[in-house]
């Protein structure tokens, strides 16, 4: 396959080279697929991915995670060494990337959040993108009680969502909404369930199911993997299975008890799942304290990544790994892309 401007990339990557010490970069994914609405940016398409991957195998050093941890450790980076990253466990995982994955000979970790394995719904933000942000019409006014405290929406207009209206807003950031709009809706209520426990979480996403009319339908294109599928996702030998807690809260909100059975349940379950040993850990949100690493450390875990946005250098803390999170660019602009944080 031809990638527009990728010679000029080539020559660009050999000129500096010989200018900088080598580091390395963790691409953070999360979805292999075609979604319509993405507001967060999770989803990269097959085609794209496809693309991404031949620059990675022509241009970088692919390696495993637990290699780079290593080379990190012994301060011996190759020049441009490359690890793909997925979060959360999505089917799609199985299904379209990893096919990719064996074509190019290029090894992933996916951090998985096992409470989500196997059950009828979607992660919690894709049901609530699927309530709101998708055409059709909703109640005027929406009013929930979260934590003891009522919260009121006016929905206006966008009460009805025309196909045009979607559309037209596609690309559109959940904090860019106005006030009104489905994003701005959409925008609320995420940070305001971000927080919460997952079980207020799917109280919560019924109430407004309820409100909706409708009824929690784990859509093809986001369905979390079901436990066969991450056994074969496991099987498949270029894959390895990292943690990423059992149901995804943001750690800092909660008491370390509480995180110290998210962390160490999640690994356990994993490892009786495969019946292997899970050495790697990434946090949901890219969310932790100074507790929280302890406790992942205390837990056996030998590295964890964050989604702090650089690359790895010599001697960098093993338990606050750096990545980038890669969007749905063609090979052209994620060479750019690369250059950038290689050497930006």
């Amino acid at each position: 396959m031809k990638i527009p401007g990728i010679n000029r990339f080539r020559g660009t990557v050999r000129r500096i080279k010989k200018r900088f010490a080598p580091n390395g970069l963790i691409l953070m994914y999360h979805s292999v697929n075609n979604w319509r609405s993405d507001p967060w940016s999770l989803c990269v398409t097959p085609e794209y991915f496809a693309e991404q991957l031949e620059v990675l195998q022509k241009y970088c050093f692919p390696m495993p995670l637990h290699q780079l941890v290593q080379k990190c450790q012994d301060g011996k980076i190759p020049h441009h060494a490359v690890t793909i990253t997925f979060d959360d466990g999505y089917a799609d995982n199985l299904h379209n990337a990893k096919p990719l994955l064996e074509r190019y000979g290029i090894p992933a970790t996916v951090f998985i959040t096992t409470g989500y394995i196997g059950r009828a719904r979607e992660f919690w933000w894709d049901e609530l993108e699927g309530l709101l942000l998708q055409p059709g019409t909703l109640p005027q006014t929406l009013c929930l009680t979260i934590r003891g405290n009522t919260h009121r929406w006016e929905l206006d207009e966008a009460a009805y969502y025309s196909e045009d209206d979607y559309i037209r807003h596609l690309g559109l950031k959940p904090w860019e909404g106005k006030e009104g709009s489905r994003h701005f809706l959409y925008w609320a209520l995420w940070q305001l369930l971000q927080p919460l426990r997952l079980d207020e979480q799917q109280e919560v996403l019924d109430e407004i199911t309820a409100w909706a009319g409708t009824q929690p339908i784990a859509r093809p294109t986001h369905r979390p993997l079901m436990d066969e599928e991450l056994s074969m996702l496991h099987r498949c030998g270029l894959i390895e299975i990292g943690a990423h807690t059992i149901t995804h809260p943001c750690l800092s909100e909660h008491p370390v008890a509480f995180q110290q059975y998210e962390i160490q349940r999640n690994k356990a379950q994993l490892e009786d799942l495969l019946g292997c040993p899970v050495s790697s850990f990434a946090y949901p949100y890219g969310d932790y304290t100074p507790e929280t690493i302890g406790l992942v450390q205390e837990a056996g875990f030998a590295c964890a990544c964050t989604t702090v946005k650089e690359t790895v250098w010599r001697h960098t803390d093993c338990f606050q790994l750096p990545r980038v999170q890669v969007e749905d660019w063609n090979g052209d602009e994620f060479g750019k892309r690369l250059l950038r944080w290689f050497h930006g």
